[in-house]
């Protein structure tokens, strides 16, 4: 990347959320409580059955699959950034003796073209045309979930963002083998011409919620 690139390239590490709920998308009484003056949603699908597929969908999620599946660009990945005052820690070595210092973005997982998978504090821009009309959604990922059976990531607003809230991507694989994706969220309009276009807005994200739920179908993810 060129100097003038990074002049201008948007970023948003020192941005804060829009909203104060952080972490109410994954609420057991979303539907029911959401946030004061926000709009819950959910919605799921059955993507197949079996160890594989629930992998499959796994590695999809955290690495913006899902986003990308449905016709969005995913843009200006930023890794959250360290300050002075972070303390890394040390490395062992077997014997535990410490034999260097940590680095900050040790572990961090990336794909193979570079991308770093999902994680906390990692913002992005969402970029989807809508009519011509191109939209860009500020975002940082506050919270990844990676159990043995339950995989996603929640991401929340941030300036510049049509929607103020948070969304869900939960891939989670049940007792009996079947995998479901779980879509969860909470929002409302950012700004008063937003808020005037509700109905457009609304029916804008029933219909990524569609491109969603069909991103993680095992013909796109095999």
């Amino acid at each position: 990347m060129s100097t003038e690139e990074r002049r201008t390239r948007a970023t948003h590490s020192g941005q804060s959320l829009t909203y104060a709920a952080i972490g109410a998308s994954q609420a057991d009484d979303l539907m029911y409580y959401p946030p004061k003056g926000f709009k819950p949603f959910e919605a799921k699908a059955r993507l197949g059955s079996g160890d594989d597929r629930f992998e499959a969908a796994a590695e999809s999620i955290l690495t913006w699959g899902i986003q990308r599946g449905s016709g969005m660009t995913v843009e200006n990945i930023e890794l959250p950034v360290s300050s002075e005052t972070d303390y890394p820690g040390l490395v062992y070595d077997s014997a535990g003796q410490p034999i260097a210092p940590r680095q900050l973005d040790e572990g961090h997982v990336y794909t193979e073209d570079g991308t770093p998978h999902v994680a906390p504090g990692v913002t992005a821009e969402l970029v989807v045309h809508v009519f011509g009309v191109k939209f860009t959604a500020p975002v940082r990922v506050v919270s990844v979930t990676t159990d043995a059976h339950r995989v996603g990531f929640a991401y929340g607003t941030l300036p510049g963002h049509p929607q103020i809230g948070e969304e869900s991507f939960m891939v989670e694989q049940h007792d009996d083998g079947s995998v479901w994706v779980v879509i969860r969220s909470f929002s409302r309009p950012s700004t008063l011409l937003y808020r005037l276009g509700t109905p457009f807005v609304r029916w804008q994200q029933r219909k990524a919620t569609r491109q969603y739920l069909r991103a993680l179908l095992p013909a796109r993810t095999s």
